[in-house]
């Protein structure tokens, strides 16, 4: 006779060989669907609905940054209205603020907007592994408000594939849950990491000389956050509590410079809310009991961060002006990515013993135009405040802020610019009215 977890696990897999979604069952004109974000985004569930026409016209698509494939932001922004929690490449360049927008929102307090009913939730379509022999699917790549908005809207459509890492966590789904889904066998998509360039490797070898030994690490993606981390291997007994991390931080663990023997919240566990990255972490996450991946208003929280000791928050900005106010998430008044998790870290970095919140950035883009200005642009955000700024770091030194009046503020961040820009920077301050 067949043991009764054998029976849950036959009947969950057969279930989910339903592979034609009838979207007006479950869908109706005008309501707010969430859609899972990065890695874990549902392709093949996004492509169903463009292919239900216009019966579902002016769905509201609700998302943190997607990695489309198969299906074009284009089509999507035609056919529905798109609200941007965090603002990726998929649609940075078709924001108007009318068919696509933007909430600016801390990624702590994404599942709130969810759960406390500001942003109340029709539909989910969410991307997960297959049942286990429970019937349990597990969110994979992406907690971070996916979890909060399985458990808040009304319907919830699944892509079961075996792609999909099972992660250990609070992202686990009872398949029961599903109003409907459909299986598919699509590798994730890949963001791999790119070769350093010398000035991202210079900016690397600053932070490193910052970090200590048994700190606890916060770090984005992209070139300056991946090579802060490159230049760690030296180091040892470092701690990984980051509401994202990807190759260069698996690297690390690797190599056995991130044990997370220091840390005190999940001491011996990597904890972020999201990954990101090469089939190579997806399959080093896939049922590893020393990663967890938990909601985005936990990770992110300060109070919770704050507990591990000298965490080490590394981020990144468009500008900062001289006195320190940073513009992360746009370029004047044109959004480009959103608040994310900067704030949440930066913060508790401070609250943390031995902290050290970074503020890591080359001192020109890569259009050449100077990221320390005299004032940030007309329009342009603030998204960490200059009272909140301490360590800033370019690949001509580091400094800290603390404790340095507005004047001492301008004359140490004009040290950082590049050399070119500190005549004009030196000559602002001098002539302004601040």
């Amino acid at each position: 006779m067949a043991s009764q977890s054998t029976n849950i696990r036959t009947k969950a897999e057969s279930s989910a060989k339903c592979e034609v979604i009838d979207w007006r069952k479950h869908l109706q004109a005008g309501q707010r669907v969430f859609v899972h974000g990065g890695a874990a985004t549902p392709n093949a569930l996004l492509r169903s609905l463009l292919s239900a026409g216009d019966s579902l016209r002016d769905l509201e698509l609700v998302h943190l940054h997607t990695e489309l494939r198969g299906v074009s932001a284009q089509d999507l922004a035609r056919c529905f209205r798109i609200t941007n929690l965090f603002v990726g490449k998929d649609y940075r360049r078709l924001l108007d603020y009318q068919r696509v927008d933007y909430l600016p929102v801390f990624l702590s307090e994404v599942p709130g907007l969810f759960r406390d009913g500001h942003l109340p939730l029709d539909a989910a379509l969410v991307h997960v592994s297959p049942p286990d022999a429970h019937g349990f699917c597990s969110l994979g790549t992406s907690v971070d408000g996916a979890k909060a908005a399985v458990e808040t809207a009304k319907v919830v459509i699944a892509q079961v594939n075996p792609r999909m890492p099972r992660v250990h966590g609070d992202g686990f789904v009872h398949i029961s849950r599903f109003a409907s889904w459909m299986e598919v066998d699509e590798e994730l998509p890949e963001v791999p990491s790119k070769p350093l360039s010398e000035i991202a490797q210079r900016i690397g070898a600053h932070v490193a000389g910052l970090v200590e030994n048994g700190s606890t690490l916060q770090a984005g993606i992209g070139q300056v956050p991946d090579a802060c981390l490159a230049a760690l291997r030296g180091h040892k007994n470092l701690g990984l509590h980051s509401e994202m991390w990807s190759d260069h931080a698996l690297s690390l663990i690797e190599s056995g410079a991130i044990d997370n023997s220091q840390k005190r919240v999940h001491p011996g566990k990597c904890v972020s809310t999201f990954v990101t990255g090469s089939k190579r972490l997806y399959d080093f996450i896939h049922d590893n009991p020393s990663v967890i991946q938990l909601e985005a208003s936990y990770v992110n929280l300060p109070n919770v961060i704050a507990r591990n000791p000298k965490v080490v928050a590394i981020n990144s900005c468009v500008e900062i002006d001289l006195t320190g106010q940073v513009c992360a998430d746009s370029i004047g008044p044109k959004v480009i990515s959103g608040v994310g998790g900067q704030m949440d870290f930066m913060r508790a970095a401070v609250l943390s013993p031995g902290g050290k919140p970074i503020m890591a950035f080359s001192s020109r883009s890569e259009k050449g135009q100077p990221r320390i200005v005299p004032q940030l642009k007309p329009g342009a955000g603030v998204v960490t405040t200059r009272a909140h700024v301490h360590w800033v770091v370019t690949e001509w030194g580091a400094v800290n802020l603390a404790g340095l009046n507005l004047s001492q503020r301008a004359h140490a961040l004009t040290e950082l610019a590049h050399p070119e820009d500190r005549e004009n920077l030196r000559r602002a301050w001098a002539q302004s009215d601040f």
